[in-house]
């Protein structure tokens, strides 16, 4: 087996994220999106202590791969597991979890995995601009597997609303007239990089964000977003800035060109650039699994981490909570998280970063609710959080390797592991959100 051979083989096994596991010989060889009992024709990528392969053919399908819904997967970066039942992608999602966990001896605290509806959930998306790879034509949607600079059409995406594809097809359009140019990295040249679209699902408010290199007046196309006929309605347009290099959304500076920055979502006021879940109709179970995991919530406090807007620390608060403490590090989040709560006498919220902060809180938990970002909590924070010896700490992660990788410094801390739930806020696509109770021995 050499870098560049052309294999055939047949996945045995699948680890997160969706990695298919085939034998050659006595070496592991891991492909991105393969599922067991597929046959592929694999090209080696790399060879070393990771082999690694790319799919060039399926030979043969799963037992239970069916026809994809969405005309571009396979093409779109985006989605995992638009091939298969969304009950099979479930257990898949579960199995990799656990296997994770296996060296932690945890099979039996793990609950029932809880399933989401797997289209039209999403209330935001971030678009690329880009081509098509073909002709050059300028595109917006989810960046192709394997490019940087081509984007797959997502105007027919199934994930978020159908108003989200509208707004996606007349953008498209409008910068195609215009003969507008997507951002290329590599040679520095061009404008449009990304279109980001929040959507209140209870609310019915829609925020849009063109992000691009350098400035220009985007007025008349503000105008054009407001024409389009959609079942939500525009709330605010922003145009961001961004003139970093990297592919990601750094706000050098950002404008209003129409109404106001933030949104609501399930009474709350989400700024454009502040974390809310994705995934707004199991939000709520989430935040009830949370609670329940915490218990008797009556004359304990609470420090919600890593808090965002400060809707996990509101919703404690009005489930009786005696005093709940939120930190974060986005100012304009914690601005809104202290709006929002203001008719509560029980939320306090501080501005800065976690790993600062808690060295600086005299006050002692009963609870700790972690909810990082997908990289997971950095290790020298660890130990400061370990310092409050609360009784119990609740650990919300995207990215369950993240989890994985921070619970040692927990397990090494005095606690021991009481439940943990998978939680499906990511349907189609290799994410899934777990919920661990972590509880002090003794």
């Amino acid at each position: 087996m050499r870098r560049g051979d052309l294999v055939e083989v047949v996945v045995g096994d699948i680890s997160f994220p969706n990695i298919g596991l085939a034998r050659i010989g006595d070496r592991l060889l891991e492909i991105k999106g393969g599922l067991p009992g597929q046959r592929l024709r694999v090209r080696i990528t790399r060879k070393g202590r990771r082999n690694l392969g790319r799919i060039v053919e399926v030979l043969q399908t799963a037992p239970q791969e069916i026809s994809a819904e969405c005309a571009v997967f396979g093409d779109c970066g985006g989605c995992a597991f638009q091939n298969i039942p969304y009950e099979y992608e479930i257990e898949l999602k579960t199995y990799m979890v656990k296997k994770i966990f296996a060296p932690y001896n945890m099979e039996d605290k793990f609950l029932a995995s809880v399933p989401s509806p797997a289209r039209g959930y999403r209330n935001k998306m971030e678009y690329s601009f880009g081509d098509d790879g073909a002709d050059g034509n300028l595109t917006l949607g989810m960046r192709k597997k394997g490019s940087y600079y081509e984007a797959v059409d997502a105007s027919g995406c199934l994930l978020p609303h159908a108003d989200f594809g509208r707004i996606v097809a007349e953008t498209v359009e409008y910068f195609r007239a215009k003969g507008a140019t997507f951002y290329h990295r590599k040679k520095d040249s061009g404008t449009l990089r990304h279109l980001v679209i929040r959507h209140g699902v209870t609310s019915g408010e829609i925020l849009v964000n063109l992000v691009t290199k350098g400035g220009d007046d985007y007025a008349e196309f503000a105008k054009m977003l407001l024409e389009i006929p959609l079942e939500n309605k525009i709330i605010g347009i922003l145009h961001t800035i961004n003139d970093s290099l990297a592919d990601a959304i750094v706000p050098n500076s950002v404008k209003t060109l129409h109404g106001r920055d933030f949104f609501h979502e399930m009474g709350y006021k989400i700024p454009a650039f502040s974390f809310f879940q994705t995934n707004s109709g199991m939000t709520e179970y989430l935040y009830a699994t949370i609670a329940e995991f915490a218990g008797d919530l009556r004359d304990r406090t609470i420090f919600d981490l890593y808090c965002g807007a400060g809707t996990i620390a509101q919703f404690l608060a009005r489930r009786g909570a005696k005093r709940v403490v939120g930190v974060e590090i986005d100012e304009a989040a914690v601005s809104c998280a202290r709006e929002n709560a203001a008719n509560l006498g029980n939320c306090e919220f501080i501005a800065g970063d976690v790993k600062q902060v808690v060295k600086d809180l005299a006050e002692k938990p009963d609870i700790i609710v972690l909810d990082p970002p997908r990289e997971g909590i950095v290790p020298k924070a660890i130990p400061d959080i370990l310092a409050f010896n609360a009784q119990k700490i609740i650990y919300v992660s995207c990215k369950p390797t993240s989890l994985a990788a921070n619970l040692p410094a927990f397990l090494d801390g005095g606690y021991e592991v009481a439940q943990i739930q998978c939680i499906d806020m990511f349907p189609r696509t290799a994410n899934v959100e777990v919920v661990c109770a972590l509880v002090r021995k003794g």
